[in-house]
């Protein structure tokens, strides 16, 4: 299973955005959206063995956590606004202690970072990508793995630190830095040529 954590630090966790303004009014969420898509489409099927979680900390109703889960997922489609409308159904839900389904494949929380992080501990190898990491070209993937990234902004300090905390392994991806999206492109790709020797 891989698995990509990422947070959107302005990304609403109510409902009431536009879906014609993703972009500027709902805290950059167009940069999550376009995560889910590098997450789980290929050209003619989704990836049905990773998981997403995007850790929401914007607006009054701060945090929240969306997981997609690509074995369950229904009613993806490959537009921005069609997914960020399935974003937005999940913010609607009125949560509890515990994970709520909002459509099939799609569940919402009020996991904050840390305890997303603390739980993807316990079943996978954790990985920060981060220019300054070990090129992933030299080394050998396990099969449970956690990505974490931040979106259109580096992880905060006391994000940094809790991650650090779980001693992970620390791995970039080339020279430049990328898009959230692309990066997670570019690490299923190599994940695919490894598993493909």
């Amino acid at each position: 299973m891989i698995r990509f954590v990422v947070t959107g630090h302005r990304a609403p966790t109510t409902g009431d955005f536009k879906l014609d303004d993703i972009t500027g009014g709902a805290g950059r969420l167009d940069v999550l959206v376009r995560c889910v898509n590098s997450a789980f489409f290929l050209s003619h099927s989704i990836r049905t063995d990773t998981e997403l979680f995007l850790v929401l900390e914007g607006g009054r109703d701060a945090p929240k956590t969306i997981r997609f889960s690509g074995k369950e997922i229904r009613y993806l489609n490959p537009d921005e606004r069609s997914t960020a409308s399935l974003i937005r159904n999940a913010l609607l839900k009125k949560l509890n202690d515990t994970e709520i389904r909002s459509s099939p494949g799609i569940y919402v929380s009020r996991r904050s970072f840390s305890d997303v992080v603390d739980y993807l501990r316990t079943v996978s190898e954790i990985i920060y990508l981060k220019e300054d990491g070990t090129d992933i070209r030299d080394t050998t993937l396990p099969e449970e793995l956690t990505f974490v990234l931040g979106d259109d902004k580096d992880l905060t300090e006391e994000e940094e630190k809790v991650l650090m905390a779980c001693e992970p392994s620390k791995l970039c991806i080339g020279p430049l830095s990328l898009h959230a999206d692309h990066c997670m492109i570019v690490v299923h790709n190599e994940i695919d040529r490894q598993r493909d020797k």
